[in-house]
């Protein structure tokens, strides 16, 4: 894996999203089609929050082997999923925020999957939490062990504002590390996730 920035943000070179406006929803909605054309935020914290995947050094996010592994898994989904694509992201010590876009338009090339059985954002988070589960714990010679936490937080992104603060809040969370609610080292309280995105408005 070539090292440096793109190793733990996800600068995707994709071409500039064009959103329509979205209603607002940062839950699991019964009825809604999460398979549906649509750019989600989304974070996935570890079990327990543990710091499993390296540390941040001067403002950096230094990805240790299993962080590695996040990173790759998560790069999988847009080469096993020709309707994913990767926006920007960021491995954490204890947690993964990314923007991944489900696309009706699919891509061309040798990835065949027919639209018709597009999984909908939470199965393709279960696949990402299955795959990268098994590889870490097969490292780690732990079968079994649990490695994220059962929920992921997500966010339908409504509009081009919305989604170029969350692409910032993305790039900016290694430099505010220290004050991050996710950083129980920090002395911040467990607070329910929701209450991290305050400054974006959602």
């Amino acid at each position: 894996m070539r090292r440096g920035t793109a190793d733990v943000v996800g600068a995707v070179h994709e071409p500039p999203l064009r959103l329509v406006r979205q209603n607002r929803r940062s839950i699991r909605l019964p009825g809604y089609d999460y398979s549906k054309n649509g750019a989600y935020f989304v974070t996935i914290c570890t079990q327990n929050r543990e710091c499993l995947f390296g540390t941040i050094v001067d403002g950096e996010m230094q990805l240790n082997q299993f962080g590695k592994i996040a990173a790759d898994t998560w790069n999988w989904l847009r080469n096993q999923y020709n309707y994913v694509v990767l926006d920007q992201w960021v491995v954490m010590p204890n947690h993964l925020h990314g923007i991944i876009v489900i696309n009706n338009d699919c891509r061309g090339g040798s990835r065949t999957a027919p639209t018709v059985n597009r999984k909908p954002l939470g199965r393709l988070i279960g696949a990402f939490k299955t795959v990268s589960t098994k590889h870490i714990n097969q490292i780690r010679t732990t079968p079994g062990v649990r490695i994220w936490q059962r929920n992921y937080w997500e966010h339908i992104i409504r509009n081009d504002g919305d989604l170029n603060r969350i692409r910032q809040y993305i790039m900016d969370n290694p430099i505010k590390w220290e004050t991050d609610r996710e950083n129980l080292e920090a002395g911040e309280s467990a607070a329910k996730i929701n209450n991290n995105f305050e400054e974006l408005g959602v």
